[in-house]
């Protein structure tokens, strides 16, 4: 039964990470689509968000066939937690790149109103915390997971930035409020993106100490 188990946790891990892959990838084309105004790969974000819900119910029903059939104790049991609270976090990432490609196609081939800096930078880090929330987790890391929420903070102080920087110009351009607004909102999906990923590495720390941690 135990050597069962663990055939089926390691299933698990390998859809999980490629469920991770995926969602890093779907950030990066919404943003790519952005920066090059690319309409047809904004569009393409919706199919590749969808393949992602599959996966994520997909790897659900696993954990809770393997929760009632193998009754997983203690540690197993919130290691098998942890992957259902993980893909939950990247589905979610999934549908924050479905909205940027959404403000992407709204935006349209109009002019951009300034050069994509900061924004990609936290795409960047963004998509760098996912991938350290992964191996964290595939690694039991704790300390790893903790390095995920310093960089938290990078990004929450480039979003700051964007923020001081577009209300500027809506004050002393009002021709520019909207498309402004809708580059708040793909750096506020960024942002949340970015929170996503803690919540992860919060939860990997439970899964190896038992203890509920807020890391920041």
């Amino acid at each position: 039964m135990r050597s069962q188990f663990q055939a089926q946790l390691t299933n698990l891990n390998s859809k999980l990470t490629k469920m991770g892959s995926m969602v890093q990838e779907v950030i990066e084309v919404s943003i790519q689509a952005l920066e090059k105004q690319d309409l047809e790969a904004a569009k393409a974000v919706y199919k590749m968000d969808d393949k992602i819900d599959e996966l994520e119910l997909e790897i659900e029903n696993e954990c809770m066939m393997l929760l009632a059939l193998q009754k997983p104790m203690a540690r197993d049991l919130r290691v098998v937690g942890t992957i259902m609270k993980i893909i939950t976090d990247l589905e979610r990432m999934g549908d924050h790149a479905v909205n940027i490609a959404k403000v992407t196609l709204e935006i349209g081939n109009e002019p951009l109103i300034k050069p994509l800096i900061d924004i990609p930078k936290m795409t960047k880090l963004s998509e760098n915390m996912v991938r350290k929330s992964l191996e964290a987790f595939m690694n039991s890391d704790i300390e790893l997971a903790k390095e995920v929420a310093h960089d938290d903070e990078a990004v929450d102080n480039i979003y700051k930035d964007i923020y001081t920087e577009l209300i500027d110009m809506m004050i002393e351009n009002p021709e520019v409020v909207k498309q402004a607004t809708n580059l708040l909102f793909i750096g506020r999906y960024l942002e949340r993106i970015a929170d996503h990923a803690t919540n992860i590495g919060e939860r990997i720390i439970y899964m190896v100490t038992g203890n509920r941690t807020e890391i920041n």
